[in-house]
């Protein structure tokens, strides 16, 4: 025992153990082969984030510099210039944000939050960051108005008061409003929080303040008294001014707008019921819905817009949300698809005084963003061309690719473009602020998201920015049921059944493969020629997991597996390839047996250019029991095979001859050396659960079930969740789908804090042992290898490592006549956890790529040149014949949840090993190209990133980046080469990081700028006589009235001021020179002007002291002068 602790620490700590026979060997081949890759060439960094932002709250827009500011719920901000130029920052708190307030065309922002906090934020730097904070301590924050070109900011509170800000040095002002002076005796009860200020378009001294109770104030600024006041009956959520300012517009709980003039504050001038249905005995009308915001704008043209959200009448249910434009006689009523969040009117001018000529609609919905275009009488929409709708159907799996071939993204463009939706504006897209960044990074890079509705996207990554190129619909494979009556009781999800839970895919033949919750595997060629597929080809597979009571040859259940050949082929049904009359049987009791859990369409598939059908695979239905959802998924396009496998085994397609090559439960790859004591079980005593995207702690299976099955985690190939469930389990259960977030795993059962070490001496007797990975490749299956072979190499949940030998015919016609053979090797090696990753590595420590078939047109004339092209397969690095005359090895990188390992190859010696982690697991692992050398990439699911060098599993970086995993991030975080990473921050945005130090350093110049030098537009003409006899704007010397000097100061506990950090990473982001300097200066003067104001504050004090003292002691004297030295 003492010895075995021993060793366990001497792994722990050098990360290197020699368990083979000549422990000289791993020191002897690190010695041969130099690792370039140092601990200095790693840095975490986020680099942008894309997506539409998650749970929006509000909404801002500088019309000078066209940028869209956007926060939510978290306190996030997301800042929008010309499609590529985006920028993503957080507030510390996390509070949501309830208002902001562009200081236009001067580079700067306000937030307020629901913490009562109001920030500055800094534009003019590619990372915005807070200049300043101001936190009120004693009244809650409502609503917030910043006038054009004012540097006072008013503040309306929940008490109905409002305070006045100096946005510069974010200091208080000492003019108050207070709520009972502003209503005085017009009501007797508090009139509610201040849901509106602003002030008039022709006065700068005149403040309306709307009350949510219904009452409306004028208030003079400069008298400090209210002109009028106006008064209705019902609540108060939003005010607009008409830009003469002799009349403004209120929006009210019931659904009417009440039109004021301002100097008639008896009643309205006009009521409007826009929705509500007028009764003939000249009633009220009947109330609707409360209008939440209306916006009042004119034209020098025509009649003004009003444009207001709400409004519907009552009786309109299951009506979706609306924007209403009035114009003129016109209205025009929008539906969304989503909840209205907000929405602004973008005009000429950024001047509140002048014709407002409104040209645009921007509408922040929950899950989109829209533009109308004004111009269309509000009939058409903008095409938004930000990648807003990775959402459009919720995320279920993602792949990322950097370095991939340079001819794939010109051709995915050029399919996808012919997908454009069409009816959209021809007007150019508004918000088209800021500057793209200088990138230096030249290499293409892809996005491949899988989702719930069966859908592919493929976006362009290339140069920190994102487009959607081609959108592949697997569903269309499928007979759809039009009502819950159609939905064959074969399904094995309640919901969403062609979601995609697997993808592989090659790029070098462009061939796709995909695996969805439903127990099926979909195989896609590219063509650029448009087809029509007579009828989908279709296998089908029996893959069950039963060691006694075999009921067919075909369920892969023989005990002592004799190399399968295609005189064995698996079952009768899946030798050729299958129409849609499937060989289902059902027994007289109702047991279902071989059904497939969805029905292949059986009419003509029209499949336009792009990603096409070359063949289905369906695990079917067994004695009763539902089939596993498939946990790992590989093509290969050299050799023209999938292998797929789940709990129950796996099974390996010839995609080209349309054939099953063999079908085996995991048990059988073993043979007769299998390490575990299994039970016998049949099939019908426990069904398994339907858990492909579940979430850990959800289905029936009780925890102590869950936490048995050493499966019930992750599988992660392609980052995919499986559940290997537990006795007890429904066989069928809804599906969850990464959508909703969850938080702090680390505190619920079976998460992912619990430790997962898989024996290879024991294991629970009724858990099953999943397929968890799979890696085609040319290497060394046996000690007794002389040269390299075609193989199959397959990982299991219990740390096993297998290899199958693939004998494949010659390329060419003889590869579509002739049988590829396969057969089992045997176990080559073992690791602690499930198997998650396999890489292979020449003798020179470079990474052996898999090897590919070039694509090429399959739907070519066929008499084309295409047709005669000769297709090889690329070569591996070293050629067989080569390799045994220089008797050159292999390594072998397998990394498991717990461990990596770099095997030997043909001895098959371990000659590095790493324990990665004791108390957590790996959630993926990736081996992956930086610089010039290469590594072992690791996420693990306590939040660290992990990377480990090859082939001597150094540990290079270890960072807990990220404390609180989810689900979500755990299913789709991914790594690729070049130092990219990415993962689902939110079920609708991506969140692309690096890994690498060169990308870190060059990632400043790569983003783009937001603020860009633009001339403010020249204020409207006043024009002769309205100069003469002053009827134009009337301008106010607000430093004058707001200013210390004027107002004082204001009471110190009401808010408290906190520079931010802004300043100081201002400083890294300005070019050089002056700017860091003003902003180093500008940090130490607000330090030093509080240092002056407490020692202010001394001085006060001890000169209130001295006056004290100096008094008593006048008054000791006058009482003692007249007294003689006696009286004393």
């Amino acid at each position: 025992m003492k010895k075995f602790n021993i060793r366990k620490v001497l792994d722990g700590l050098t990360a290197v153990s020699s368990p083979s026979p000549s422990p000289q060997l791993g020191a002897k081949e690190n010695e041969l082969i130099p690792e370039t890759l140092q601990s200095e060439h790693f840095q975490i960094c986020k680099t942008v984030r894309h997506g539409f932002p998650y749970q929006p709250s509000s909404m801002a827009f500088d019309p000078v510099q066209k940028i869209l500011a956007i926060g939510t719920q978290s306190g996030a901000l997301r800042l929008f210039g010309r499609p590529g130029v985006e920028c993503y920052c957080q507030h510390e708190s996390g509070a949501a944000v309830i208002q902001l307030q562009f200081l236009i065309n001067e580079g700067a922002l306000v937030s307020a939050l629901a913490d009562d906090s109001i920030h500055l934020w800094n534009l003019r730097q590619k990372r915005p960051a807070v200049l300043h904070s101001l936190k009120f301590n004693k009244e809650r924050i409502t609503f917030c108005h910043l006038p054009f070109q004012s540097k006072w900011l008013y503040i309306g509170s929940e008490r109905g008061n409002i305070h006045i800000v100096n946005v510069e040095s974010f200091t208080l002002s000492g003019y108050t409003i207070m709520w009972n002076k502003a209503i005085e005796l017009s009501s007797k009860a508090h009139p509610g929080p201040v849901v509106h200020i602003s002030d008039n378009p022709m006065d700068e001294g005149k403040l309306i303040i709307g009350f949510e109770s219904g009452i409306v104030v004028l208030w003079d600024l400069k008298s400090k008294r209210a002109d009028y006041r106006y008064t209705y009956d019902e609540a108060i959520h939003s005010v607009a001014w008409h830009h003469e300012g002799k009349q403004f517009i209120c929006s009210h709980s019931d659904g009417t707008l009440t039109i004021w003039n301002i100097k008639s504050p008896a009643k309205p001038a006009q009521t409007i019921t826009p929705n509500g249905k007028q009764p003939k005995d000249g009633k009220k009308p009947e109330p609707c819905k409360p209008i939440l915001k209306v916006e009042y704008k004119t034209t020098r043209a025509g009649d003004p817009f009003m444009i207001f959200s709400g409004g519907l009448s009552y009786d309109t249910v299951g009506r979706r949300p609306c924007l209403t434009v009035m114009h003129g006689k016109s209205t025009a009523v929008l539906e969304m698809d989503y909840p209205i969040v907000d929405f602004l009117t973008l005009c000429e001018t950024p001047y509140p005084n002048d014709f407002q000529e409104p040209y645009a609609v921007v509408v922040l919905l929950e899950k989109d963003l829209v533009v109308i275009d004004l111009a269309q009488n509000g009939t058409l929409s903008l095409k938004n061309p930000y990648p807003m709708m990775i959402h459009e159907s919720p995320v279920t799996c993602c792949e990322y690719l950097a370095d991939c071939p340079v001819d794939l993204i010109p051709a995915l463009y050029s399919v996808g473009s012919r997908q454009k939706r069409q009816g959209y504006s021809k007007k150019e897209w508004p918000i088209s602020g800021g500057n793209w960044g200088l990138g230096t990074q030249s290499y293409p890079e892809i996005i491949i998201t899988g989702h719930a509705d069966g859908s592919v996207k493929f976006w362009d990554a290339s140069a920190i920015m994102l487009q959607v190129l081609y959108k592949l619909k697997t569903a269309k494979v499928f007979e759809k049921a039009r009502c819950k009556e159609e939905k064959p009781n074969t399904e094995i999800v309640d919901e969403d059944p062609f979601a995609i839970q697997l993808m592989s895919w090659c790029p070098e033949s462009r061939m796709l493969c995909v695996a969805g919750v439903s127990a099926h595997v979909i195989i896609y060629r590219f063509s650029k020629q448009e087809i029509t597929t007579e009828v989908v080809q279709l296998l089908e597979v029996r893959l069950q997991y039963e060691l006694n009571d075999l009921e067919s040859p075909e369920g892969g259940g023989d005990q002592t597996p004799a190399p399968p050949t295609p005189s064995t082929s698996p079952s009768p049904q899946t030798a050729a390839p299958q129409t849609h009359t499937s060989t289902s049987s059902n027994s007289s009791d109702g047991i279902r047996d071989n059904i497939p859990c969805l029905k292949v369409r059986s009419s003509p598939l029209k499949q336009s250019p792009g990603y096409q059908v070359e063949l289905v695979v369906q695990l079917v239905w067994v004695s009763g029991e539902p089939p596993q959802q498939i946990s790992s998924l590989a093509i290969n396009s050299s050799y023209g095979l999938v292998v797929f496998g789940n709990s129950n085994g796996l099974a390996v397609v010839d995609y080209l001859q349309k054939t099953v090559l063999l079908n085996l439960g995991t048990v059988e790859l073993y043979g007769s050396n299998d390490p575990y004591q299994r039970q016998l079980r049949s099939p019908r005593k426990s069904r398994q659960p339907s858990g492909g995207l579940c979430d850990i702690n959800e289905g029936s299976a009780t925890s102590e079930d869950r936490c048995k099955s050493p499966t019930s985690v992750f599988m992660s190939n392609h980052q995919q969740f499986f559940n290997g469930g537990g006795r007890g389990a429904k066989m069928s259960r809804k599906l969850s789908l990464p959508t909703e977030l969850k938080p702090d795993l680390d505190n619920r059962d079976n998460s992912f804090s619990r430790s997962r070490s898989s024996s290879v001496t024991s294991i629970d007797k009724e858990a099953r042992e999943a397929v968890t990975s799979f890696y085609f490749c040319e290497t060394y299956n046996r000690k007794t290898d002389g040269g390299l072979t075609p193989s199959l190499w397959v990982g299991t949940s219990l740390g096993t490592v297998l290899a199958i030998s693939l004998n494949m015919p010659p390329a060419g016609e003889q590869r579509l006549l002739q049988p590829v053979i396969v057969s089992p090797c045997g176990t080559l090696v073992r690791l602690k956890g499930s198997i998650l990753r396999m890489a292979f590595l020449d003798s020179t420590g470079s990474l052996l790529p898999s090897a590919f078939e070039p694509w090429y047109e399959p739907n070519a004339p066929a008499n084309g040149e295409e047709r005669d092209k000769v297709r090889k397969r690329r070569p591996v690095s070293v050629s067989p014949s080569t390799s045994q005359e220089l008797n050159e090895n292999q390594y072998a990188v397998l990394c498991s949840e717990k461990q990596a390992k770099v095997i030997s190859l043909p001895s098959q010696t371990c000659v590095f090993k790493h324990n990665i982690t004791e108390t957590s697991f790996v959630l993926r692992a990736d081996v992956v190209q930086i610089n010039t050398g290469i590594c072992v990439a690791c996420f693990c699911a306590n939040g660290h990133i992990m990377t480990l060098s090859l082939p001597g599993l150094r540990p290079l970086l270890d960072v807990n980046y990220l404390p609180l995993t989810d689900m979500r991030i755990a299913r789709t975080f991914c790594f690729t080469n070049l130092g990219q990473a990415l993962y689902l921050i939110s079920p609708t945005e991506i969140q692309r990081i690096t890994y690498s130090q060169e990308v870190c350093e060059n990632l400043q110049e790569m983003l783009g700028e937001l603020f860009t030098p633009v001339e403010t537009p020249e204020a409207p003409n006043r024009g002769f006589f309205k100069g003469l006899f002053g009827g134009g704007a009337q301008s106010l010397d607000r430093e004058e009235l707001f200013g210390e000097s004027g107002a004082g100061k204001a009471p110190r506990s009401l808010a408290q001021h906190i520079p931010g950090p802004g300043g100081i990473e201002g400083m890294k982001g300005a070019a050089s020179g002056i700017v860091g300097d003003l902003a180093r200066a500008r940090i130490a003067l607000d330090e030093r002007g509080q240092k002056l104001s407490e020692v202010e504050e001394r001085t006060a004090a001890m000169m209130a002291s001295a006056d004290t003292f100096s008094k008593h002691a006048h008054e000791m004297m006058l009482k003692c002068k007249d007294k003689k030295w006696y009286q004393f």
